[in-house]
């Protein structure tokens, strides 16, 4: 008796919760008697086998669905009523010798028990169904010591009682009753390792540890789930009958041993049901869906959505009634091939292009059946006649699918009014092996060029002449040459000065004779790398009139109007100086060789009296200025004299001014100089130009 309640098979002694059964090799159809009380008259009483091969009837009878030849498989009878319920677990054994009934099986096996070692402390496996409800703590098993001195006390230890989850088990240490004090979860603990042993009232080990081992027996408490979602799978379409499209699978917590964990799959619901409400099929045991109807069905072009969505449903128990059950979506997307090849909407399309413009001239339209976001419907375009020049290009709009016709080079009314092009059309994925192009993917683009006035054209441009600087205002320089490129029309052409920087130019607007106002100046500002550059205008009598734009560069070929200068012009010595080098000397001319280096250096008109300077060559471009002898603190302004080497040659006179300082301490003091102090050829100079102001 089990908390008040019996549980029996037949009249077979059968209080233990745990049988052993031995059955013959085959049993089958054999049916024996279980028995179980809740002392109140057994109200609804309901009976629930773990095993989809065995079954109890209203009556009590056990019965064997099939010939049972698992030899070790675990059984379960859970019976239950509003007032009680009590589970008994029964285990299956070979005997090739036994025969008979099930009432037979069970009485052999409870008159042939399994030897064992004889020792003092005698424990079995406590089996436990988990989820037991209330009252706690309830009696589980019983630990029995036949030798166990008087006084001597039962303690029991290990995960579950004195370690983590404490409490959870404990013994009588009088009588050795294990109660459990909570209901178990299988899922969380399946078995717990316990010790038993007798100790004196001193609490020292009599005897053991003896193992005991629990047995948390598990109950069908755990729906399965789909963990793995979201679940999406691709079958192409026109996929043969029993093509795989994908796998579902679920996990159930409960004992994968058991029932209790053993799945089964269907499909409980197909959205849309159209053209078939069953298009795929599911294997009940390994869960891969595949397709069922005719490839002629998956069709996606003839299709109402060609994405599905099925509910799946996972049920335990083998599938049974009994089962507890989990769904899942499987999304199924029915692929595109490319089977529709694209067409264009007529067969030809016009444009029309001015002269001269350029960009998309036509948009080209087609239709294709198949996925927009695949490569069986993007197209791809291809001029294939009509386009010799390359000046035109198409390209594929990417949302919309037409082909954007572009004028790439300009075209000329007086050369071609009118252009015919023929296109093809294809799609960026090859075309399946049974669809190929036809008549309708391939169209005409017929083009009509539009006269514009369009401007004249100088040639050459940019136009090019060499002239020297300098030459007298009036001089021709060239006849510029602009003409129209509308030749069917009567047009006259006039010209005029666009852009002058210098002010140098004029043009005849009639003719286009350019000729100088002013002289032409190499060295000028507005000329680069001896370059002058200009533009002039050449306009039409159109209506609009239309403006052309030429290009005039001068090359200015240098002239000997620019004399040499030295620098630089001031220079320090000390009074005391032992070194009598005064300065170096350069010169620089803006004219261009020969016409510059090498230079002449000279002191200018030096008198005898004061002939205290030197002027000594250095190279082409550089002289030294020096002293004969040291003078007192003054300032000294003498004149150089630098010629260049062009024919004739141009000359500069500049005066270098010279500081005598005082130097003393390293310091140089050019203060206290005093007045400037001019050569004696110089002063005479100043006196004859005064003599001349009066």
């Amino acid at each position: 008796m089990l908390n008040g309640v019996w549980m029996t098979l037949d009249s077979l002694d059968v209080s233990p919760a745990f049988l052993f059964i031995s059955l013959p090799e085959e049993i089958s159809h054999r049916p024996s008697r279980v028995t179980f009380s809740d002392c109140k008259g057994n109200d609804k009483l309901h009976y629930e086998v773990s095993s989809p091969y065995f079954r109890v009837n209203t009556d009590g009878s056990l019965v064997a669905l099939r010939n049972i030849t698992a030899v070790g498989k675990t059984l379960f009878v859970h019976a239950r009523t509003p007032h009680a319920e009590d589970m008994a677990e029964l285990v299956i054994v070979g005997g090739k010798d036994i025969q008979g009934s099930l009432q037979d099986i069970f009485k052999f096996a409870r008159t042939s028990p399994v030897p064992r070692q004889k020792r003092s402390i005698v424990v079995s496996p406590i089996l436990i169904p988990e989820n037991q409800r209330q009252p706690f703590p309830r009696d589980v098993g019983k630990v029995v010591d036949s030798d166990r001195p008087e006084g001597s006390k039962f303690r029991l230890t290990g995960k579950g009682v004195d370690q983590e989850p404490k409490g959870i088990f404990r013994i009588n240490e009088n009588t050795g009753s294990v109660s459990v004090t909570r209901n178990l979860d299988r899922e969380t603990i399946a078995t717990y390792q316990l010790f038993v042993e007798t100790i004196d009232v001193n609490g020292r080990t009599l005897e053991g540890p003896v193992p005991l081992e629990v047995i948390v027996i598990d109950q069908n408490d755990n729906r399965p789930i789909f963990r793995e979602g979201p679940y999406i799978g691709h079958v192409m379409e026109g996929s043969p009958t029993g093509t795989t499209v994908m796998r579902m699978t679920a996990f159930d917590a409960d004992d994968p041993a058991t029932d209790n964990a053993l799945l089964r799959y269907n499909i409980r619901q197909q959205t849309p049901d159209k053209p078939s409400p069953n298009m795929f099929y599911i294997d009940p045991e390994k869960g891969d869906i595949v397709t069922v109807v005719s490839p002629a069905l998956l069709d996606r072009e003839t299709l109402e959505n060609p994405k599905y969505e099925l509910i799946i449903e996972a049920q335990d128990m083998a599938g049974l009634d009994v089962g507890l059950t989990g769904t899942a979506t499987a999304t199924i997307m029915i692929d595109d091939k490319n089977d529709h090849s694209p067409k264009f909407t007529k067969k030809e399309f016009q444009a029309t292009v001015e002269e001269g413009a350029m960009g998309v001239i036509v948009n080209l339209t087609v239709e294709d059946k198949d996925d927009p976001t695949t490569g069986a419907w993007r197209a791809a375009y291809t001029i294939i006649n009509g386009n010799p020049g390359q000046s035109f290009e198409i390209h594929t709009n990417p949302q919309t699918n037409e082909g954007m016709l572009s004028v790439v080079k300009p075209l000329d009314y007086e050369i071609s009014a009118f252009h015919t092009l023929l296109i093809k059309v294809e799609n960026e994925d090859p075309l399946v092996p049974d669809v190929s192009y036809g008549s309708s993917s391939t169209a005409t683009v017929h083009i009509t060029v539009l006269d514009v006035n369009e401007s004249p054209v100088f040639y050459p441009d940019p136009m090019m002449v060499t002239k020297q600087e300098n030459i007298s205002v009036g001089s021709v320089l060239l006849t510029v040459n602009a003409t129209d490129p509308d030749s069917l029309q009567r047009q006259t052409i006039r010209y005029s000065v666009y852009k002058d920087p210098a002010g140098w130019l004029n043009i005849n607007p009639i003719n286009g004779t350019v000729d100088t106002t002013a002289l032409l100046d190499r060295e000028s500002p507005f000329v680069h790398n001896s370059v002058y550059t200009a533009l002039f205008l050449a306009t039409d009598s159109g209506n609009p009139p239309a403006t052309g734009t030429g290009t005039l560069l001068i090359t200015l070929e240098d002239v000997n109007d620019n004399a040499p200068f030295i620098y630089p012009t001031v220079a320090e010595v000390c009074d005391d100086a032992k070194n009598l080098s005064v300065v170096i000397l350069g010169a620089t001319d803006k004219d261009l060789h020969p016409n510059t280096d090498p230079f002449k250096f000279e002191i200018h008109k030096q008198t005898v009296p004061d002939k205290v300077w030197k002027i000594s060559k250095i190279n082409n471009t550089h002289a030294l200025v020096s002293l004969l002898q040291n003078l007192n603190k003054a300032n000294y302004h003498l004149p150089i004299m630098v010629t260049d080497s062009g024919k004739p040659p141009m000359t500069n006179i500049t005066d270098l001014r010279v500081q005598v300082c005082s130097c003393k301490n390293s310091k140089v003091d050019c203060n206290a100089a005093g007045a400037p102090h001019f050569s004696a050829a110089t002063a005479l100079l100043l006196s004859l130009f005064n003599l001349a102001c009066l």
